[in-house]
């Protein structure tokens, strides 16, 4: 039984011990949470009120966001409410807000307040925009945010408009991902100043770093503007995707010579009858050619001619294909709770790895729980559920 203010902290996990308070947001803020939770912080979700005003919606009932967090619901606009957040803020290493500049301020939770009640709290500020700069107070999208960076105009086949891969590149890897890396720095620079600090973490931002290279090549002047015609943007005929004659794909990747090579080998095609790998002039020629020859076989048959050649080649799996292919059983790349199929933790550590936790019960189930921990009395619990200060 845990005492009162006290957490759980000997699972071995790196982040244990850690308490974050998770303010209830979209996609992002809770793929962040869950970074952390897989890494043995204790994560408490502040929701909204099921009643008396919108609540961030839960579309997925058996969400892979909320494995291993608990949560409580809170109403915001009570003073009462306020005071609950400032005294789980007192206690906590770690709160993750994804509202719009001010918001937080409104409440009278803003960086400023909350850091003199608890120095050492590390305030992370996730957001589409960033803090300051023109936008930071508009609406937004994953698909803007990695538009305004650049990043979206790198995904289009020449001639064709920009093709936004899902909400990947903005909301999850250059948000929550990024947010993730931000909170842990700040931990670690902790361990030295003693101090909390505030991570401002943008999509915009992260969604550019993610395509640093890019800017590097085109500075480098290797690669162009006209994109679908470069190396790595569906351009080259060794690396792109290919349809099979049973409609599913083949990945193609083989860039260096000797990958190459094999790739031609395995395809049945004579060396001396292509142009010259790195002729650009003849890529859509050759990646017709090879269109032709791959549709020809399977995906399974092409699969069981590339396997264990270094080729480079893969098949392109759908989503229910993902837990039964050999490589991804034997890794366990899934794990399955609450019958849902979902990415285990990673990055895998070899000492202290991450641990997917089966999804608590339903939003604000760990209320009377979490406030016990702040030290409120059974009294003052039945007095807040009364006024609907908490739910």
């Amino acid at each position: 039984m845990r005492a009162r203010g006290e957490i759980e902290s000997g699972d071995g996990r790196p982040l244990s011990g850690v308490r974050v308070i998770e303010m209830a947001g979209l996609a992002p803020s809770p793929y962040c949470g869950m970074i952390l939770g897989d890494f043995g912080a204790d994560v408490v979700v502040v929701d909204r009120l099921s009643k008396g005003g919108p609540e961030i919606p839960n579309v997925m009932l058996k969400n892979p966001f909320d494995r291993g967090k608990r949560s409580i619901r809170i109403n915001l606009k009570a003073p009462e409410g306020i005071i609950i957040v400032r005294r789980m803020i007192a206690e906590s290493d770690v709160l993750i807000e994804p509202y719009r500049p001010g918001v937080m301020e409104g409440l009278g939770l803003g960086p400023e307040e909350v850091l003199e009640i608890n120095p050492r709290l590390v305030y992370a500020r996730l957001t589409g925009w960033g803090q300051k700069g023109p936008y930071a107070g508009m609406a937004g999208h994953d698909i803007d945010y990695i538009a305004l960076s650049g990043a979206l105009s790198l995904f289009r086949r020449k001639g064709e408009k920009p093709l936004p891969p899902c909400n990947i590149l903005g909301d999850f890897a250059g948000g929550g991902m990024l947010c993730a890396l931000g909170i842990v720095l700040a931990l670690f620079e902790r361990e030295r100043s003693g101090q909390g600090q505030v991570v401002d973490a943008a999509m915009v931002d992260g969604a550019a770093s993610l395509i640093t290279m890019f800017y590097g090549l085109l500075g480098n002047h290797l690669m162009s503007l006209d994109i679908g015609t470069n190396l790595l943007d569906s351009g080259a005929p060794f690396y792109e995707t290919y349809e099979t004659s049973d409609g599913k794909f083949l990945a193609v990747g083989a860039i260096e010579g000797r990958f190459y090579k094999e790739l031609i080998a395995g395809l049945e095609i004579d060396p001396s009858s292509l142009p010259a790998q790195l002729d650009r002039g003849k890529w859509p020629e050759m990646k017709e050619r090879f269109a032709d020859v791959i549709r020809k076989k399977t995906r399974e048959e092409w699969m069981a001619i590339f396997e264990g050649k270094d080729a480079c080649v893969a098949p392109v799996l759908g989503l229910n294909e993902v837990m039964d292919h050999p490589h991804n059983r034997e890794r366990d790349v899934l794990v399955e709770l609450d019958g849902v199929p979902q990415p285990a933790p990673a990055p895998r550590l070899s000492r202290t790895p991450g641990k997917a936790i089966q999804p608590g019960r339903s939003r604000g189930a760990h209320t009377r729980e979490v406030l016990d921990q702040l030290g409120y009395e059974q009294e003052e619990m039945e007095a807040l559920f009364a006024k609907e200060v908490v739910e």
